[in-house]
């Protein structure tokens, strides 16, 4: 009686989804264990707000770089596995590369040459996982995917786990300890996924080609993309200043901040597929304009937030651009875009927001926060967000909202 239920719920489909979930949950642990470890490194190896926000920068320009070249290859050579594989090997021995480091240059060096192998993750596992979804699961997927993943991972469990190894056994061994996961993950990638579980490459390969500067052209495409970029903003800049804002600005211990972080992390959690499923339900359009405007009261809340507890709170019912990243980076494209253009369409957008809004925008919030003050560098995360919110506005919904149920026979309609 147990073994058909197992077997029915171990299909292809989960299993992928679970392989992927690991993949680029890691991602985001070795992504944001630099902003965590920053207050135990920054003494030590004289680093600034504006030189962390430049490190940040560099790895997301080269990030967005290899996303998008390598989104566009993977469609017109179909080796997503194999490129897959050497991504997750590749970001998991530099991360552990930034163990050695002596100072700021060797850092930037590390840490650009991580984004070069990261960059390529997410736009192939969404591809692979798109195209491995039943269509009424296709948001959720995307949603414990991209969203939940990455909080879970990168932003919940990653917080105490790097806080913890640098207190007991200092910020390198911290860094050295994060190659393990992506091996192990490296290999399950190698081992259970496939190249292509649909339809074989020839059946692919008939389709007409379409141009790719055509995808410019297409009006969800490009505000997608101009989203990207402010969301981004939003993001990057929370990510990288709020752990070394709270401790060297609002005062706070390290466990306190760990404390704020995790909440940031279990709302990166939920938010991640609470707001998809909601946008099954009200439109994916209606999504971004209602949870995108939340978003902005985050990084507020970090500037005028008193106790670690009431503060972490505020951030977990706040946090929830991270949902809304799903929707303008995979479910909208998705379901806008012929199958045969999906990654490099999904790499382009990516490469956008993380070109303004991952390498622009860190300098520039660094900048300012060492003329200006630390909290304006949160008052920027907030405008990004405010400013996705209104873009979205002039999308083209995607998804129709829930059928109303039909007329009871013989009652009224």
């Amino acid at each position: 009686m147990h073994a058909p239920l197992s077997r029915s719920f171990w299909t292809y489909e989960n299993r992928l989804l679970l392989i992927l979930f690991l993949t680029f949950g890691f991602v985001f642990f070795d992504r944001l264990a630099l902003s965590f470890l920053f207050p135990f490194m920054q003494e030590e190896l004289d680093l600034s707000q504006t030189q962390l926000g430049m490190i940040s920068s560099a790895l997301a320009l080269t990030w967005a770089i290899s996303g998008a070249i390598a989104g566009a290859w993977s469609d017109s050579r179909a080796k997503r596995k194999a490129l897959l594989v050497v991504s997750v090997l590749g970001f998991s021995i530099c991360s552990a590369l930034s163990g050695l480091v002596g100072g700021f240059i060797s850092l930037l060096v590390f840490r650009a040459l991580m984004g070069l192998a990261e960059g390529p993750v997410l736009p192939i596992a969404q591809s692979l996982m798109i195209q491995s979804s039943t269509p009424s699961r296709r948001g959720l997927n995307m949603g414990l995917l991209q969203g939940s993943s990455a909080g879970l991972i990168g932003a919940m469990i990653g917080p105490p786990v790097v806080i913890g190894l640098a207190t007991h056994f200092g910020w390198r061994v911290a860094f050295y300890v994060t190659v393990i996961p992506g091996m192990l993950i490296a290999l399950c990638i190698w081992r259970w996924v496939h190249e292509h579980p649909g339809a074989p490459p020839a059946a692919q390969a008939k389709s007409a080609p379409i141009s790719r500067w055509a995808l410019l052209r297409e009006r969800n495409v490009l505000l997608c993309m101009l989203i990207s970029c402010f969301f981004l903003t939003w993001f990057i800049t929370i990510i990288s200043f709020a752990p070394t804002f709270l401790i060297k600005h609002r005062g706070f211990s390290a466990a306190d901040m760990g404390l704020v972080m995790s909440c940031l992390g279990a709302a990166w959690v939920f938010w991640g597929f609470a707001v998809p499923a909601i946008s099954d339900r009200i439109g994916r359009k209606s999504a971004l304009v209602i949870f995108a405007p939340i978003a902005a009261l985050c990084p507020i809340a970090l500037v005028y937030g008193d106790s670690a507890i009431a503060l972490g709170v505020v951030v977990f019912f706040t946090y929830t651009g991270l949902g809304c990243f799903t929707l303008f980076m995979a479910t909208i494209p998705a379901e806008t875009v012929p199958p045969q253009v999906l990654t490099g369409a999904l790499g382009l957008i990516m490469g956008a927001g993380e070109l303004v809004g991952g390498f622009l925008a860190p300098t520039i919030a660094g900048l300012a926060a060492d003329h200006y003050g630390f909290p304006v560098a949160m008052w920027i995360s907030a405008g990004g967000a405010l400013v996705a919110g209104l873009l979205a506005l002039g999308l083209k919904e995607t998804a129709p909202l829930v059928a109303p149920k039909p007329a009871v026979p013989g009652g009224r309609p």
